[in-house]
């Protein structure tokens, strides 16, 4: 995003602002972000569909995709003007073996090994983590995130059936897809 911006605008540098960062391997869906951007003298500002154009030009070789694009307020921060983040994992039950996940899922899903889960069981535990509470015991043994405020709020956390890229819920040989869904306005490092 970075350097695709750049070359919209070659004169000055240019910072993206993301609303939230991803771990290695996790995918994003519509993740927000913001930038300021000039034209050169002389030339009218961007419009929207102009500057999302002209990333995705710029951003063909990427897996990546801007949606939409639209001028902001210069107050707006994607970062910190977020209501709220909304992560969504994907599990593949029944699987014995990794190769067992079909090709157009692999890196897309995890398959937790073992047996069956026990779905009501978890559907109880997450009622008790939601809300506001010290949440020290899921956060990262990193020296950095001990400065972090280990409080948060949880606004959703639920387990419910999921679907294949191709729309499939229940697959042959007995795989099922499960999503857990889970939002907050933030979450601790590695804590979800």
């Amino acid at each position: 995003l970075q350097k695709a911006a750049e070359r919209l605008q070659p004169s000055a540098p240019i910072k993206f602002h993301i609303s939230s960062r991803t771990d290695s391997g996790v995918h994003a869906l519509a993740n927000a972000a913001h930038l300021d951007i000039q034209r050169a003298p002389g030339r009218a500002p961007f419009t929207g569909p102009q500057l999302l154009q002209g990333l995705n030009h710029h951003l063909r070789p990427e897996p990546i995709r801007i949606l939409s694009a639209q001028r902001v307020s210069s107050t707006f921060h994607a970062r910190f003007c977020a209501l709220s983040r909304t992560y969504i994992y994907r599990l593949l039950l029944g699987c014995a073996h990794r190769s067992q996940i079909p090709v157009f899922e692999q890196d897309l899903c995890w398959a937790p090994p073992g047996g069956p889960l026990d779905i009501p069981a978890m559907r109880a535990a997450a009622q008790l983590l939601l809300g506001t509470h010290d949440f020290s015991t899921f956060r990262s043994p990193r020296p950095e995130a001990a400065a972090q405020s280990p409080v948060r709020t949880l606004q959703l956390l639920q387990l419910q059936p999921g679907h294949g890229l191709l729309g499939q819920h229940h697959l042959h040989r007995g795989l099922e897809f499960w999503e857990v869904k889970v939002k907050s306005k933030s979450f601790l490092y590695r804590q979800v």
